[in-house]
């Protein structure tokens, strides 16, 4: 095992010359650029596909003539299914490159969502939410290594929380349709999932327009260049180093799901029901809440920008830990009041901390994963860790129909209370599993070999400039405990 827990706090050590953000912007290529952003988009289109229902429930409802909690089972399916895609299209991520397995993910969930507009029956809507989950689950883990893997590690706080915000951006833009178009046309809410179809298939034609990610190809070389030429030779390699990988970082895989069990419940608890909760238990219309809604994630992307931009300076998990203490201390701005500018602020507030923390983990993550497995291990802990947060709309469903309140001299659910409480243990537990997790700050996994590479599996092989390795594969072993303390390669 070579990650230690319970380690101390610690700042970063500063660059040398730390150079002024907007130079080191200035400083990338068009390609870093178009990397970057094509995985933002993946990412917020995530999100604007997943949100569709979370912004729908009511209409959703009087279609299929459920209740709440039977139009949340298709989130929670969804939330399930991930895990399954996370796995598949991570392992063909790692194994075959960024670039054909985004984007047939990204058209995968295009046709799915369509197909979600076209459905006349509840049960034919939860089927294709359930098969849409395992669509879903791969785009994360390959939109992140896509965006960050070509950037300089001096970039990698600030890219990451903007990176976040990408689904913030998406629920936005979900907002913005239900609240212009859907009103507008015969077809209600399938006019929403009808759309974010389409701005996902869009996104999959914009990543085949470009080419393969540099680093892969970097490493795909280096690969050759070890003896590593046929197609068969390199899938039986990638099989025998994801099982050295396993055996040496169970305990880390452990850890990363239940920390990010912990960000899902943060994050659904805080946004799946919020609309159906201003409805309901604050009488607001839907045109109300949607706007709402809209507010709150203008906070998130601030919240994430921020704190990933901090996280380069202070350290992931002191800026995890701070947004974890701020979206506790405004919990009662996000519950008590009952006027529309108060209970928008309060969704400005919590969303800052909520999605502040969210900022820092596409690049904690990354740097927390065995190296030749950036995009399988951080998208499998994130999707597990989905699945098991998966039925948190019900809980907040359920929990309302047995806590009542009063509106207008009728009894309503008090989703106010509900996700006051859920909210509440949910920031705790993050806050504290953040806080005794490792942190490996500024790692340079771009330099590592490939998973399909001879001992791409261990922690300390690096290349040089010419694809040559430079640490003995028989002493890693022998390697130290922790992995933030590299080689001479960072210099």
């Amino acid at each position: 095992m070579t990650s230690i827990f319970f380690k101390p706090f610690r700042l970063p050590p500063p660059p040398q010359r730390p150079e002024p953000l907007m130079k080191q912007l200035l400083a990338l290529s068009p390609l870093q650029w178009a990397f970057y952003w094509i995985g933002w988009l993946a990412w917020t289109c995530d999100a604007i596909d997943f949100n569709a229902v979370s912004l729908s429930v009511p209409a959703l409802s009087v279609q299929f003539q459920r209740d709440t909690t039977a139009i949340t089972q298709a989130i929670t399916l969804t939330l399930l299914f991930r895990s399954v895609g996370a796995v598949l299209f991570g392992v063909f991520s790692d194994r075959f490159g960024r670039k054909w397995p985004l984007v047939f993910n990204l058209l995968l969930i295009s046709v799915l969502q369509l197909g979600a507009g076209f459905t006349q029956t509840y049960r034919q809507f939860l089927a294709l939410r359930s098969l849409f989950g395992i669509g879903m689950g791969g785009i994360w883990g390959m939109a992140s290594s896509t965006a960050l893997e070509n950037l300089p590690v001096s970039l990698r706080g600030l890219a990451s929380g903007f990176l976040q915000q990408g689904y913030a951006v998406g629920y936005l833009f979900a907002a913005v349709i239900s609240l212009q178009l859907v009103p507008e046309v015969n077809a209600g809410w399938r006019a929403l999932f009808w759309t974010a179809s389409g701005i996902s298939a869009f996104g999959a034609f914009l990543r085949a327009l470009l080419p393969e990610s540099d680093v892969f190809e970097k490493v795909r070389r280096a690969a050759e260049l070890h003896g590593v030429i046929s197609e068969g030779q390199k899938t039986r390699i990638f099989l025998r180093e994801t099982k050295v990988m396993l055996a040496r970082h169970w305990l880390l895989c452990v850890y990363a799901v239940l920390l990010m069990s912990g960000f899902n419940f943060f994050s659904h608890g805080s946004q799946d029901l919020y609309p159906t909760y201003l409805q309901k238990t604050k009488g607001f219309t839907p045109h109300a809440a949607t706007v709402a809604t809209i507010i709150g994630n203008c906070g998130a992307i601030v919240g994430g920008t921020i704190a990933g931009w901090a996280s380069q300076r202070w350290g992931r998990r002191i800026s995890i830990v701070v947004c974890a203490l701020l979206t506790g201390m405004f919990i009662p701005l996000w519950i008590i009041p009952s006027d529309f500018h108060s209970l928008s602020a309060g969704a400005f507030c919590v969303q800052f901390g909520v999605q502040g923390a969210w900022g820092v983990i596409p690049i904690h993550l990354a740097e927390m994963a065995p190296p030749a497995f950036r995009a399988t291990f951080p998208g499998v802990a994130f999707q597990l860790g989905n699945m098991v947060s998966s039925a948190s709309a019900q809980i907040e469903a359920t929990g309302g129909e047995h806590l009542k309140t009063v509106l207008d001299g009728q009894p309503v659910p008090d989703y106010a209370k509900v996700q006051g409480i859920f909210i509440g243990c949910v920031a705790a537990f993050v806050l504290v599993t953040s806080a005794i997790g490792p942190e490996n700050h500024s790692s340079r996994f771009e330099k590592h070999r490939a998973a399909f590479d001879e001992g791409g599996g261990l922690d300390d092989a690096y290349l040089d400039e010419d694809g040559v390795v430079y640490v003995d594969a028989e002493a890693n072993d022998k390697a130290s405990e922790e992995r933030s303390e590299k080689p001479s390669v960072a210099a």
